[in-house]
């Protein structure tokens, strides 16, 4: 019954905001470790929409709302304060904090045949460095920037970038030209293994048929997606992960 309604308000809301509370909550309940960061993701979403729509009551003769706030009740009551006020990011209020350390952007993909431009990069970063004058974050990163890209940026640049990571499976050893320039201006180089999308719109609506049976999916495309950490400074120690995403509902 709890689908049913939950089918309901996606087929009238416009937004979706969905928040998945601290995975490390989950542990217990897994029966495997998601193999890649975008199984991770899928299996969070699913977790999350499953729960969401389990508990949503059969009378809906009260005003629907527009924007769906999609979270895990538990996990989110399982954080602190103290965890609460680290976690707040003005990108996607739905944090609700003051302050974040730091940012790193993963820009959306773009076709083949077309190369990544500081005038792709530009809005994105010009978003990101209102957020750090607003003292919404400290510091600002980037992904997956070549030496000549990201040299770019640092001489466009306001705000400058703290750190620059590289994708493992294409690079072995960091190229030379980039650890270089690095070096020479104090950006920190990192490593991830994340897919170039880590959440495309096709498996989004997969997910989303999966998790509440019937609904309309191929109406709703996701946004974007943010994921979060929560560690503890000079341990190292990670308190509290998660994901939040919003897509909105595209009914013609």
């Amino acid at each position: 019954m709890g689908t049913d309604s939950a089918r309901t308000l996606l087929e009238r809301a416009a937004t979706l905001n969905l928040q998945t509370g601290n995975l490390l909550n989950w542990g217990c309940g897994r029966k495997k470790c998601p193999a890649t960061p975008s199984e991770e993701v899928r299996d969070c979403i699913q977790k999350t929409l499953t729960e969401w729509s389990s508990k949503i009551g059969q009378d809906l003769n009260q005003e629907i709302p527009e924007v769906l706030e999609c979270t895990v009740a538990q996990a989110v009551e399982k954080m602190n304060p103290d965890e609460r006020d680290e976690l707040k990011v003005s990108a996607c209020s739905a944090l609700g904090v003051a302050q974040l350390d730091s940012v790193i952007i993963a820009p959306p993909p773009i076709e083949d045949g077309t190369s990544l431009s500081l005038e792709y990069l530009q809005p994105y970063w010009q978003e990101l460095e209102t957020l750090v004058q607003n003292k919404k974050i400290v510091a600002i990163g980037t992904s997956d920037l070549d030496k000549t890209l990201l040299e770019q940026l640092y001489v466009w640049a306001q705000v400058k970038p703290s750190s620059n990571q590289v994708n493992l499976a294409s690079c072995c050893v960091m190229p030379p030209d980039l650890t270089a320039f690095a070096k020479q201006f104090d950006i920190q180089l990192l490593t991830h293994n994340d897919p170039k999308e880590l959440l495309c719109e096709a498996s989004f609506q997969e997910v989303l048929q999966e998790s509440i049976q019937n609904v309309k999916a191929h109406e709703w495309i996701p946004l974007w997606i943010l994921r979060y950490s929560v560690i503890v400074k000079s341990r190292g120690i990670i308190k509290s992960k998660g994901y939040i995403m919003q897509a909105k509902r595209n009914a013609s």
